[in-house]
């Protein structure tokens, strides 16, 4: 690359990172440059500052020539508190990351988790889908707008009327009530549709509706229920195929869950279900995580399609925020459409697409910190006590 070159690259990648250009300009404005990376599962990744990574059950994408780990911080919790936090940090090359704030903007009080960042082309805003509940477990889908990739995100709604959400039979698990929605994910379809997969009502059925154009709310299009007794759904596309990912409800779970595989030639189907690409023949999980997403990482090779999934209780230091997450090496797909079972490797390595160097930022958002009105008593999964910091 000679000089001149390099000079309109990083002034290309200037220009955007100071205007917030949409990902696919930023993308197209510089010829890519790939280098070999190492991809580890058994350290806990760091930030710029040498802290431990907390960011869980969220996504990874590819904004504006950058990439971006979106997730809920837990921090020395139990995980069911008000405490909990969304968080984003970002990477030019998946091995250096940086902090950078908090996403969601007065909040009100509530229990957070899985937050989802997707790109809307036709607004041109970053959209936020987030899990929370005002009371556990009376769950509702909040969704939050930003004109950055790191917000913060102010709401707009707390909560979306999904299709499924009011039909689903409510119940009760360890003494609280289940009802409303659960676990969701974002999907944006190649021409700009809107998708959000996600389980409802006590029996933890899953399905896909239709967005609205600005991805704000749903338009009542549905797929119907796929399963039942599910959580933790993914959904992306890959040629003409549609594919979901989900399995049996883990509860934060140490001995982790599977990954059943659907595919279907539409987006709300109908789908038909495969195998299970994290389970053995045993019906053990081979990586024993619960899936989080599925990110598109551009590679030397094309698009590499990396699965995403929490390690519960593989902390260091007894420090629930720490638990760490399995990356997986790139997807292997069958001729059928299936996906050959997830390998359990301790480290691997892959030719990204380098992402821009952009300035540190100051001043980073952290949304008010309050004492928890209700703690729990007791965990929910496990039946331990809880002391008053969980």
């Amino acid at each position: 690359m000679s000089c001149l070159t390099g000079r309109i690259r990083i002034a290309l990648y200037f220009l955007c990172s100071v205007l917030w250009i949409a990902p696919q300009s930023c993308q197209a404005a510089a010829t890519p440059i790939f280098r070999t990376v190492t991809i580890g599962n058994t350290e806990p990744r760091r930030d710029q500052h040498g802290q431990m990574i907390d960011a869980h059950d969220g996504c990874l994408q590819f904004f504006q020539g950058r990439y971006y780990l979106y997730g809920t911080a837990y921090g020395k919790s139990a995980g069911y508190s008000i405490h909990n936090r969304f968080r984003v940090y970002s990477s030019p090359d998946l091995e250096h990351w940086r902090f950078e704030g908090e996403l969601l903007k007065s909040p009100p009080d509530g229990v957070y988790y899985r937050p989802y960042v997707a790109f809307n082309p036709r607004t041109r805003k970053y959209v936020l889908y987030y899990n929370w509940f005002p009371r556990l477990f009376a769950g509702q889908t909040g969704v939050a707008v930003s004109d950055t990739p790191v917000g913060p995100f102010t709401i707009v709604h707390t909560k979306v009327n999904l299709s499924r959400a009011a039909d689903r039979p409510s119940g009760s698990f360890r003494g609280l009530p289940i009802s409303g929605v659960g676990d969701g994910s974002l999907f944006v379809d190649d021409d700009g549709t809107g998708y959000f997969i996600y389980s409802a009502g006590a029996d933890h059925a899953v399905g896909i509706d239709r967005l609205t154009p600005g991805f704000l709310g749903s338009t009542g299009e549905s797929s119907g229920v796929l399963a039942k007794g599910c959580e933790a759904p993914a959904m992306f596309r890959r040629g003409s195929r549609y594919y979901v990912l989900f399995d049996s409800t883990c509860c934060f779970c140490a001995a982790g869950s599977g990954a059943r595989v659907y595919v279907a030639s539409k987006p709300l189907g109908p789908y038909a279900e495969l195998q299970n690409m994290n389970r053995d023949a045993s019906g053990r999980p081979i990586v024993a995580a619960q899936q989080t997403f599925v990110a598109k990482i551009p590679s030397s090779e094309g698009t590499s399609y990396i699965w995403m999934a929490d390690r519960w209780g593989s902390r260091p230091d007894g420090a629930k925020g720490h638990d760490l997450q399995y990356w997986s090496p790139p997807l292997q797909f069958a001729p059928d459409g299936g996906i050959l079972p997830i390998q359990n490797v301790a480290e691997w390595k892959i030719s990204i697409q380098l992402g821009q160097q952009t300035p540190e930022r100051k001043n980073l958002y952290r949304w008010p910190e309050k004492k928890d009105p209700h703690p729990l008593k007791i965990d929910p999964c496990t039946g331990a006590a809880l002391s008053p910091e969980n």
